[in-house]
């Protein structure tokens, strides 16, 4: 009663509820259940015993009837199902059970008899452990034998009633209805109770219906078994319905008809069969997944996992997906996620550090995955977003990644690699995203973690380190990195480095830098395929000397993006050693000491180069963020070997080595006295070879006083015997030569007798080896030897007239002049060889030589030129002067005409510098006799002579030529020929006097079509930023040639304005209005000048009243010196608008009223602060110092209140005025006050003044000259003739005409200027005074 009214209700409330599931209640019940099975087997009383065997049998009745119930509803609840499932299992298998009976052993099984040949197999079943989550649900089945042996019969055969009970209702819910609650009971129940019985039941009377087609074998299982029938019959087509999402409990009812099998074979055998056509890819992916989160299922299924069919399915599947790849049907697929998961399970899945599946296949299937890697870089990106690749690293992320304590096989490691090599390459050649890119390098780095987590020798085992050595190695010498491929490349090292470091053993980092150090050899071939563009500037110097030809290989012959191989190799290495020092990781055999060596090379290379390449730039700035610097490298590192490398690399090679030691002692890196211990012995360097040379050369600069003297003591001798072949050679007369030339160029030799001495060997040179001096010969069949010492020679002769201050004899004068002008002839002449660098050379040292010379006799004063010899200056000036510049003009023209390489940093343009600067020299007269092609302009109108005006066709249009020497030389010569210009126009000024319009006379045309086709350049420029934004011209451009042409020509314009008289002044100024010329530059300039043009020099000055500026500042337009490069448009700038300011203040005072507003106020904020005080001082100092004498008129000036007085007396008339300048000077109206004023009527004198402040207002010129201007028409008016009645002036205030155009009515004189004025405004013809017509 207590079990019908207590129990069995309290158990069905138990179903119900699920938190009185999970206590221990079922545990109990079942413990109650066992007590009371023991007492009946035990029971010697018949009747208590079959009164308790009654009790039993009643509680499973009543228990099979809730059961029933509450499986037999349609929708069953999920509650009530999962509470039987969990009762009947430990009804089953009860723990204390299993705890109080483990020892216990019984026959009595509660599933079929088990043969005996299988009891070793079940047993090998039975033995895994748990190892996952819910693994005590996944495990107990293992334990389903040895339980049912511990069940008592009087619980068996109910109990397996029940169970066939339920699981045939559950299969009817199924099969009629689709019940997948029904179906998930029965998961659970074949997991605890998978027996041929319960299988029976489930097939009921279906008939067996496998295929025919199946293998024999597999029919033959499937009529024995009838769980493998009924896997066939439904489990296979439950797994295979698309529409299930979660198939793990089909999974299981599938394990536990497996369980029914007899051996290991016959399982291998159904799921071979079943994965080769009925299994879908997902069902495998589970079944899989499931061997894996349970030992006693990967037990079942070992023998299958490790099978041929398996892994050539797998291998399939590979190929399949890598060779699908293309096509974007596949990625769109439900199933192709999971199949790449599938891949990535069995590759990374380890059972006691052995693979899931068969190693071979493991191998196979990396090889596909590589195969298709190696592809990537054929695909374009968008290709790369869809393809494969982000799977495969997926997979080999976690292939590596689960590696632990496996030794990675040699595919892998293939692998490894490629997956390495397509970070380490730039997106422009891999193709990939950036999200790949990610991913794989998260790949590779997993990798590398294993193999350097790998005990015994990892470098020799792997195959990844020393492929991936070779192929840095290989990449960075090819020279097809540009400057984005080797911060990829570096950027993938350091990842790399940074992942070896973290081996226990420093060994495998320093194995591996010196895997990638090439050896000699190759670090020789490297350097010698960097382009000799690098020694250009030390021989233009004379830092170096070379007598041979040497330049091979140009930029112009590379590809310019491409870094050359030596630059990558040492950047890439002293990376590395970068990522070592910081570990203090010690390098063997002196490998830092080398590759610090070589960086500095590379560096040394670079910055000898003129004007490199943007991707050398970059090159350099890259080394600096990445920290690879000499002064980094050295302070992690013990470098105490480098200097005596770069020594006896210098003395063995010269060239940049030597350079090299110079740039260290130059920035202090190394000390002198650290250097001068490797050169105590002086006597060492000798006999010279270019290295000894090189080495000397370069420490010259920085050698004290007593070792130049002892170095050229050495020299002296030598000079003194040579044969003509000794005379050319390094060992001769060009190697000693060149030292004593480097030695004389850091100005320490003060031995004038000394430099004669030299002087005089080179005397006997020429007398004795005559042929050796390169006099008006052909370079051509010269050879470089003979080149290298004349250049030598030359080169001594330009620093003997610049440091020795000793007078020279007339012979010694003779000898160096003569010379000079026949180098400079022989130079003419060879023009079409300018291309050898030698030729270029020697024609840059000639010009040198001529250049010093104009520069001597240039500065020559009467107390210097009684030291030199009698009839030497005529001599210059009537003879070599004019030699110098009737050479180097014509040259100048026709190289400017041929050259199409403007560029002035240029090799090929080298002699530019010297020989314009030379022309800087050239006198006025000099400049006017020279006699050069005819270049005149049809129609063009001139008052010049024919001579003039062909000069200035000839040279103006060179202010349009970008090159920066040319442009200054031009300026220079025209500069000293603008003041003969104006006089021819003043003697055509009548012709312009009387016309009936306002009279406009241009400038020379020649200037004016330049500067309109400078204006258009500039337009392009300039034209697009607003007034007041500060442009600025990157020294040396195409814009910066295009600027400075364009003020240059302003500044001549201007200087032509200057010496031109008031008259033609005004009739010049009209034509600049005409044309707005001057409003354009106006509006330039002030988007060229600073906002600030005080000297960056003189900041310390800031404080002071008067710190200099650009405009208190000469300009010095250097040829040579760039150091002020940066400064010389804002300068010149400035420049130009102080002179337009100065000689047209009236046009400026004009375009500054006419202007907007922003414009107006920048104008008159930046004038008023920076030039208005300068322009007032020069002013009022003007008049101080004014020479004029004004008959009548005195003019006295006060700076400190800056006022101009002038008193005017004629007879018993005084009048005073005084003249005001403003504040913003001359924009500003300047003011005429009233003074004393002495017999002049009120009238008269109001009309004066006026007078005076319209001609200080709108004449172009000085208020000396606007007084004399005044005082002339106030004579004029005392001597009777009357005012225009126009102006009320007696002489035109612009164009100085007086009145002759008189009224036949009136009688009345006007100004031909006024009145046409007064015609055009009135739309009159009548008389301003009668109103009668005017005739």
């Amino acid at each position: 009663m207590l079990v019908n009214d207590q129990l069995i209700p309290f158990i069905d409330e138990v179903l119900k509820d699920p938190r009185l599931q999970d206590g221990q209640l079922f545990n109990h019940l079942a413990d109650t259940l066992s007590s009371w099975e023991a007492k009946a087997d035990l029971e010697k009383d018949d009747k208590i015993a079959h009164n308790l065997e009654k009790v039993l049998l009643n509680f499973w009745e009543r228990l099979s009837e809730i059961c029933v119930e509450k499986i037999s509803e349609p929708e069953a609840n999920v509650k009530s199902v999962l509470g039987i499932s969990n009762l009947l299992q430990i009804l089953q298998k009860p723990k204390s059970s299993l705890k109080l009976n483990r020892k216990k052993v019984g026959k009595v099984r509660f599933a079929d008899e088990m043969p005996e040949s299988n009891k070793e197999n079940e047993k090998c079943v039975s033995s895994e452990g748990e190892n996952s989550e819910g693994s005590e649900l996944m495990a107990e089945p293992s334990l389903t034998q040895n339980c049912s042996d511990l069940i008592s019969p009087l619980r068996k055969k109910p109990l397996e009633d029940l169970v066939c009970k339920l699981a045939e209702m559950s299969i009817n819910y199924v099969n009629e209805q689709k019940s997948e609650q029904h179906l998930r009971f029965l998961s659970t129940l074949l997991n605890s109770f998978s027996s041929s019985q319960v299988f029976k039941v489930l097939l009921g009377d279906e008939k067996q219906n496998i295929v025919k087609s199946k293998p024999l074998e597999i029919a033959r299982l499937a009529q024995k078994n009838p769980a493998v029938q009924f896997l066939y019959q439904k489990i296979i087509g439950w797994l295979n319905e698309d529409q299930r999402k979660d198939a793990g409990f089909l999974v299981d009812i599938l394990y536990s008809a497996l369980r029914c099998c007899d051996s290991d074979l016959e399982r291998k055998a159904v799921l071979d069969d079943l994965i080769e056509v009925d299994l879908k890819w997902n069902s495998i992916l589970q079944v899989i997944e499931k061997a894996c989160s349970s030992a006693d299922k990967h037990a079942l299924v070992t023998s299958w996992l490790k099978g041929d069919i398996l892994g050539e399915k797998l291998v399939t599947l590979a190929d399949h997906l890598c060779n699908k790849d293309l096509e974007p049907t596949v990625s769109s697929e439900p199933c192709f996620s999971e199949r790449w998961t599938l891949l990535s399970l069995v590759l990374s899945q380890h059972v006691k550090n052995d693979y899931l599946i068969g190693e071979v296949y493991v191998e196979r299937i990396i090889v596909k995955l590589h195969e298709t890697l190696s592809k990537a870089k054929k695909l374009s990106e968008a290709e790369n977003n869809d393809s494969s690749v982000s799977f495969i690293c997926d997979v080999a992320y976690n292939y590596f990644s689960s590696a632990k304590g496996c030794l990675l096989m040699s595919s892998s490691e293939d692998l490894l690699l490629t997956l390495f090599q397509l970070c380490a390459e730039s997106k422009e050649k891999t193709h990939l995203p950036d999200f790949l890119i990610c991913k794989l390098k998260n790949t590779w780095l997993s990798g590398v973690n294993l193999l350097v987590h790998q005990t015994g020798d990892t470098y020799k085992q792997s195959t990844f380190l020393r492929l991936s050595a070779q192929w840095l190695k290989n990449q960075v010498q090819s020279s097809s990195l540009d400057i984005t491929s080797l911060q990829v490349l570096l950027s993938a090292v350091d990842d790399l480095l940074n992942a070896l470091l973290e081996s226990e053993d420093t060994y495998l980092l320093r194995v591996y830098i010196g895997s990638v150090m090439p050896d000699n050899s190759e670090w020789e071939k490297m350097r010698q395929s960097l382009p000799m563009q690098w020694l250009h500037r030390p021989l233009l110097e004379g830092r170096l000397s070379l007598n041979y030809e040497c330049f091979k290989t140009d930029f112009e012959e590379q590809n310019t993006k491409k870094l050359p191989s030596h630059l990558c190799t040492s950047a890439l290495l002293s990376k590395m050693i970068l990522v070592a020092l910081k570990k203090e990781i010690v390098l063997e055999n002196n490998e830092l000491e080398k590759i610090i060596a070589e960086l500095l090379y590379s560096l040394q290379w670079y910055e000898e180069l003129d004007n490199p390449p943007i991707f050398l730039t970059g090159f350099c700035e890259m080394l600096q963020k990445m920290n690879i610097t000499y002064d980094n490298l050295c302070g992690l590192g013990n470098t105490s070997g480098l200097l005596q490398l770069l020594f006896n690399r210098s003395r063995e090679n010269g060239t940049l080595w030597s350079l090299i030691i110079a740039k260290l002692i130059l920035s202090r890196s190394v000390s002198s006295d650290e250097v001068k211990r490797h050169y105590r012995r002086k006597e060492g360097f000798f006999p010279l070879t270019e290295g000894n040379m090189h080495t000397i050369q370069s420490l010259c600069p920085f050698l004290p006083k007593e070792d130049k003297k002892e170095f050229i003591a050495q020299c002296i001798p030598a000079l003194l015997a040579w044969t003509k072949e000794d005379v050319c050679s390094i060992n001769g007369g060009f190697g000693h030569l060149a030292i004593f030339n480097s030695c004389l160029q850091t100005k320490s030799i003060d031995d004038g007798e000394l430099l004669h001495g030299i002087l005089k060997i080179l005397i006997t040179w020429k007398k004795d080896h005559e042929d050796i001096f390169l006099f008006s010969c052909n370079l051509s069949e010269v050879s470089p030897e003979i080149l290298g010492v004349n250049i030598e020679i030359i080169r001594f002769l330009s620093l003997f007239l610049k440091y020795c201050s000793s007078p020279l004899a007339e012979s010694e004068w003779d000898f160096i002049m003569c010379s000079m002008l026949a180098w400079l002839e022989t130079t003419n002449e060879n023009q079409a060889l300018y291309s050898v660098p030698l030729v270029q050379l020697f024609a840059c040292v000639s010009c040198d030589l001529a250049c010093e010379l104009s520069a001597f006799f240039d500065s020559t004063t009467p107390d210097t030129t009684g030291s030199l010899p009698v009839n030497l200056i005529s001599e210059w000036k009537e003879f070599f002067s004019q030699g110098i510049h009737s050479l180097l003009l014509p040259l100048l023209v026709t190289f400017t005409d041929e050259s199409k390489d403007t560029s002035e940093t240029s090799f090929q343009n080298a002699m530019l510098k010297p020989m314009c600067e030379t022309l800087t020299y050239i006198p006025k007269d000099q400049l006017l006799s020279q006699k050069l092609p005819a270049r005149l302009i049809a129609g063009q109108k001139t008052n010049l002579p024919e001579y003039l005006q062909n000069l200035l066709n000839t040279l103006a249009p060179l202010l349009l030529y970008r090159a920066r020497p040319v442009q200054i030389a031009v300026y220079h010569m025209l500069y000293k020929l603008m003041p003969e210009f104006p006089q021819y126009d003043q003697d055509n000024l009548k012709s312009y006097g009387d016309e009936e319009e306002e009279p406009a006379l241009s400038p020379p045309a020649a200037l004016m079509s330049l500067l309109s086709t400078q204006e258009d350049l500039l337009e392009n420029v300039l034209g697009c930023i607003p007034v007041g934004q500060i442009v600025t011209i990157k020294p040396l451009s195409e814009d910066f040639c295009y600027v400075l042409g364009y003020l240059l020509t302003w500044k001549l314009i201007l200087t032509f304005f200057k010496a031109a008289s008031s008259q033609l002044r005004a009739l010049y100024s009209m034509y600049l209005r005409k044309t707005k010329s001057l409003n354009k530059l106006l509006y330039h300039l002030f988007r060229l000048m600073p906002e600030n043009p005080t000297f960056s020099e003189t900041a310390i000055e800031l404080s002071n009243k008067d710190p200099k500026t650009f405009f208190t500042e000469e300009l010095q337009l250097s040829i040579r010196d760039t150091s002020t490069l940066p400064y010389h448009i804002p300068h010149l700038a400035c420049s130009v608008y102080h002179m337009t300011l100065k000689d047209l203040p009236a046009m400026v005072r004009l375009w500054w009223n006419s202007s907007e507003k922003r414009v107006f106020n920048i104008v008159d904020r930046f004038t008023s602060k920076y030039v208005s005080n300068v322009l007032s001082f020069q002013e009022i100092s003007s008049v101080q110092t004014s020479t004029q004498l004004f008959n009548g008129m005195t003019v006295k000036a006060r700076a400190t209140t800056r006022e101009v007085m002038a008193t005017y007396t004629i007879e018993d008339i005084v009048i005073e005025l005084i003249i005001q300048l403003p504040s913003n000077y001359p924009l500003g109206s300047i003011t005429v006050e009233s003074g004393k004023r002495v017999g002049v009527a009120v009238q008269q004198w109001r009309n004066w003044m006026l007078q005076l402040s319209t001609y200080l207002t709108h004449q172009n010129g000085s208020i000396m000259e606007g007084l004399a201007l005044w005082k002339n028409n106030v004579d004029k008016r005392f001597e009777g003739v009357e005012d225009c009645m126009i102006c009320f002036s007696v002489i035109h205030g612009f164009n100085y005409s007086l009145p002759k155009k008189a009224c036949r009515t009136c009688k009345k004189k006007f100004h031909s200027a006024c009145l046409y004025k007064w015609f055009t405004s009135s739309n009159k013809s009548t008389c301003p005074l009668c109103r009668e017509t005017f005739f």
